[in-house]
């Protein structure tokens, strides 16, 4: 017979357990910490992480150039399953039920709906999206980075169940990535018959191509690493421009108003992290034409440029600067990665996989550019 007191020690028992998670410590230096597991509070979750990805601001939070995130436990685009639901959790945040063991996806940021920026409908900019992931690893509840065997998810923190037909590979770009472009590809109001520039074939722009191609736009990429350009091809690029074919500005210009019968880009989607990468979508501009500044994070004279302002006024273009997505975007990532996935080799976009103890590696090689995206499996 079991009694109360055999399941309250059974509880205090399950919560002694341990999990791993990557601290950052100092600048480029991680290590492996291991805490108890939270004890969750109504509306919390706890997750077990199944795979995540090395985003390009991960490395930029490695290098210590994000003010914000230093003290940390590193890592945000994952999917996972549920290990534990709180007291009063029954659904996800689009009122699908849920148990444990599904497989979910959970937005990485965390959003209040009671600030000022939520109050006037900008919820991607939450005054309190940092509550919980720009916590020091040392503080309960620990478990606030993707690189880990667990993750807790806060009360009021957005998490979707992943569709049946979506596999682990390709829903673990949804909560960063492929949420971040569907936002931006709907903030630049890209439509059928236009000709959209995506500057960079990493992950985001590799999402870019494949969101923009699935509206009917015609996409262009401006890559230079080998391994970058052939997988642009395989998520909806008509056209590359090669850096090492086309080295200038002015050749790269050349070759876009050549490919827009002498008009211009409708849109440019800028996701190197270079900000001389900003500039350049100023000249592949048409009049009227959008720009998308995502990829430039930092601040600094390393990270500053020099162009006229009246390029701007000149060509009336539309700047929109995206610095994460309202989080109902993750359920339209989902749900794109189960339409398309015939479409779009999802699966191959993270093309190396590194256990949790090779983080190191991970996070180099992501820097040399020579993985479109690494994947930590716990």
């Amino acid at each position: 017979m079991i009694t109360l007191a055999d399941r309250g020690r059974n509880k205090a028992e399950e919560h002694t357990v341990k999990g791993r998670l990557v601290a950052l410590v100092g600048p480029d230096q991680v290590e492996i910490h291991e805490y108890d597991l939270p004890e969750l509070p109504p509306g919390a979750v706890l997750l077990k992480v199944r795979r995540a990805n090395v985003c390009g601001s991960d490395l930029h939070i490695w290098h210590f150039l994000s003010v914000a995130f230093r003290d940390v436990a590193m890592g945000h685009e994952f999917v996972a399953e549920i290990a534990e639901l709180g007291p009063g959790v029954t659904t996800d945040s689009g009122g699908q039920l849920i148990s444990v063991g599904d497989r979910v996806a959970a937005v990485y940021y965390h959003t209040c709906l009671k600030c000022p920026a939520c109050g006037r409908g900008d919820f991607a900019m939450c005054h309190n999206s940092g509550r919980n992931m720009g916590l020091p690893p040392t503080t309960p509840p620990h478990f606030n980075g993707a690189f880990a065997t667990h993750y807790f998810v806060s009360p009021g923190q957005f998490f979707y169940k992943v569709p049946d037909n979506v596999t682990d590979a390709a829903a673990a770009g949804a909560n960063c990535g492929l949420a971040q472009m569907m936002c931006s590809i709907d903030k630049l109001n890209v439509r059928r018959g236009q000709n959209v520039v995506v500057q960079g074939a990493g992950g985001l722009g590799l999402y870019a191509s494949a969101v923009a191609k699935s509206t009917g736009a015609t996409v262009i990429v401006v890559e230079k690493e080998p391994v970058r350009i052939e997988s642009a091809r395989t998520f909806g690029a008509d056209h590359i421009i090669d850096i090492n074919e086309f080295p200038t500005v002015e050749a790269r210009t050349a070759r876009i108003l050549e490919l827009t019968n002498g008009i211009g880009a409708d849109a440019i989607i800028e996701v190197t992290g270079r900000p001389s990468a900003f500039a350049e979508a100023i000249d592949y501009s048409r009049v009227g034409a959008s720009i998308a500044s995502i990829g430039n994070l930092n601040v600094g004279k390393d990270f500053e440029i020099s162009f006229a302002p009246a390029l701007i006024t000149r060509k009336q273009l539309t700047i929109v600067g995206i610095l994460r997505y309202d989080p109902w975007y993750l359920k339209d990532a989902l749900n794109f990665l189960a339409e398309y996935r015939d479409d779009f080799p999802f699966d191959a976009l993270s093309d190396r996989v590194f256990s949790m103890d090779d983080i190191n590696q991970a996070l180099e090689l992501s820097e040399a550019r020579v993985v479109a995206r690494a994947a930590i499996i716990p």
